[in-house]
Parts: structure tokens; C-alpha cells; sequence
């Protein structure tokens, strides 16, 4: 039976929307972004990034 993820790394986040790994860390360090510590690793959780991004998609 097949999981679909429920966290992504930011390397995966950052190649999903077209940008750098380094905007993609600055992403991760502004307060309203979804993130997870786990340890030293910084997860995404995807349906909240993806509430995140329509937010912003909605923007003027």
C-alpha cells in the first residue's frame, strides 16, 4: 500500500516551486511559514504549504 508524504525536506520544497535552496531556507526562517524541527532537520508539512501557498496566491 502506497503513502503519500506527509512532510517534505526543504530541497524538495524548493525544486516543486522553481526557486533556490537558499530562498527556500529564507522561506523556512519567516514566522508565518510551516515548519517542523525534527532534530537538525527542517520538514514541511505539505498540506499546510500548501494553505501557505494559496494564501500568497491570493495576494495584491
Amino acid at each position: 500500500m502506497a503513502m503519500d508524504k506527509v512532510t517534505m525536506s526543504v530541497q524538495e520544497m524548493a525544486m516543486q516551486m522553481g526557486i533556490s535552496l537558499s530562498k527556500a531556507y529564507a522561506l523556512t526562517r519567516e514566522a508565518d511559514f510551516p515548519i517542523v524541527r525534527v532534530g537538525k532537520r527542517v520538514l514541511i508539512p505539505v498540506s499546510e504549504f500548501k494553505v501557505w501557498l494559496s494564501a500568497r496566491a491570493t495576494e495584491k
